[in-house]
């Protein structure tokens, strides 16, 4: 990792703890122990890729940090109680994420569920009040269109329906690719989108672009999430090691081997750039993202 993406990383991952913090309810403030809950699971933990996506997103399209902070914390707050819904025994029934207790063990089953459901609503809050969001209203609706496609049923619900169904199935690649387009690449998309739905009179080719990028990202997340789960460990990954494959999920090391996932990471971190090419030095962090996630241990 090069030294300006370590300190973008380090400067985007303070900035939405800030955002995020100053958006979240506080733990004195009745019910004491959701709000609790909420700031638990939210707060000091994660990579914060999808936040920082939007930012740098934004700043390959010339915009000010603080016009994100809203979209930020929306896709992010999203992500999380996606998170601790999945951790759920009902689901993948985990006792271990970002280096933690899991909601439902740290609190309670019903705790944890009461609290994915109040940072899904407060997700969309943001988006529609937010006084920092300085859009046109017209692009604040786009902005909560966008991210309501990509948290339901025709996005990261609809691709965790699928992953469910598919336990100890033999998908072929494109079925495999469908679900996580929908379970992992769907708020990733809506990360980079909602940040250039803040770009006033966008050149709809640039969007078609930056969209293409997003979904060549998010694909390249999920395959290099699926080799970590075979070659890293459970300390390293902050989750519990070998989950998937001891849920005989379908993963793409399972389907193309370990060194075809690998070369289908690089594959597409390699499209995913090239969808950058009418952009100059502004969108290096783009770039240098899509490598990032390619290359990471965690």
């Amino acid at each position: 990792m090069s030294n300006s993406l370590k300190e973008y990383l380090i400067s985007t991952q303070s900035r939405v703890e800030r955002a995020l913090d100053a958006r979240l309810p506080s733990a004195g403030v009745l019910p004491n122990k959701l709000h609790e809950a909420m700031r638990y699971s939210t707060l000091d933990g994660g990579k914060r890729m999808r936040p920082m996506l939007a930012y740098a997103t934004g700043k390959a399209l010339g915009l000010a940090e603080e016009i994100l902070d809203g979209p930020a914390c929306a896709v992010e707050l999203i992500h999380v109680y996606s998170l601790i819904h999945d951790d759920l025994p009902a689901m993948d029934d985990d006792d271990l994420r970002r280096g933690k207790a899991t909601s439902h063990i740290a609190y309670d089953e019903a705790t944890a569920i009461l609290t994915g459901d109040a940072l899904q609503a407060l997700a969309f809050d943001v988006l529609a009040t937010d006084p920092s969001i300085k859009v046109a209203a017209e692009s604040r609706l786009k902005m909560i269109a966008t991210l309501t496609k990509a948290s339901g049923s025709q996005g990261m619900v609809g691709g965790q329906a699928i992953d469910l169904e598919s336990v100890g199935a033999k998908l072929t690649l494109p079925e495999l690719e469908n679900m996580h387009i929908h379970k992992t690449g769907a708020l990733i998309r809506a990360s980079v989108n909602m940040a250039a739905l803040a770009k006033t009179g966008l050149d709809p080719k640039v969007a078609k672009n930056l969209d293409h990028y997003a979904k060549c990202i998010g694909l390249s997340f999920q395959v290099k999430d699926d080799i970590l789960d075979e070659e890293s460990d459970t300390a390293t990954l902050g989750k519990t090691q070998g989950k998937d494959q001891d849920n005989d999920k379908p993963t793409y090391p399972a389907l193309l081997g370990l060194n075809g996932a690998k070369e289908k990471a690089q594959e597409l971190h390699e499209q995913a750039v090239k969808s950058l090419t009418d952009f100059g030095p502004e969108a290096d962090l783009l770039r240098d993202l899509s490598l990032y996630i390619i290359q990471r241990d965690h």
